[in-house]
């Protein structure tokens, strides 16, 4: 089995809520950072997407929160492929998000796709982009993506 694509962050003061753990939306925020760091390291930069007139967009996006995470504690996030169609217009992937001592903070998962951006459409993307999801370790729940015919 292959080790997932991971990196460890530090929870900010910007990340913290009035509560004094960090606020909801600073987990889906780590978990785009990796998408990006992630796409990045393959060769496919902000740039590089600008350049080509392309660009991730999500559908839904799930969050399940399991344990508080505090002001400056390591949070280590990694991301799964949980899911991809044949051509690589979709996909699925599946982030844990892990509190200092292992046990997992929350997870989030997210069904998104491939936006042409001058046509404001979604697209297949280049064979390059479709092996670099493929590329991604494999979630415990990965399934094919198969959208059905249109009718």
């Amino acid at each position: 089995m292959t080790t997932p694509y991971e990196k460890t962050y530090t929870v900010r003061w910007a990340d913290m809520d009035p509560n004094g753990h960090m606020r909801h939306s600073a987990y889906t925020d780590y978990a785009a950072q990796l998408r990006i760091e992630y796409l990045a390291a393959q060769g496919f930069s902000l740039q590089r997407f600008a350049q080509l007139g392309i660009g991730p967009i999500l559908f839904r996006e799930d969050t399940r929160f399991l344990k508080e995470m505090h002001i400056s504690e390591p949070l280590r996030v990694n991301g799964e492929l949980a899911g991809l169609n044949e051509d690589g217009s979709r996909w699925r992937i599946v982030h844990t998000l892990f509190k200092a001592d292992g046990r997992p903070a929350a997870t989030v998962t997210v069904d998104g796709a491939w936006l042409d951006l001058r046509a404001r459409k979604l697209m297949v993307p280049p064979a390059e982009i479709t092996d670099i999801m493929r590329n991604l370790p494999r979630h415990e729940s990965y399934a094919d993506i198969v959208r059905e015919p249109k009718v």
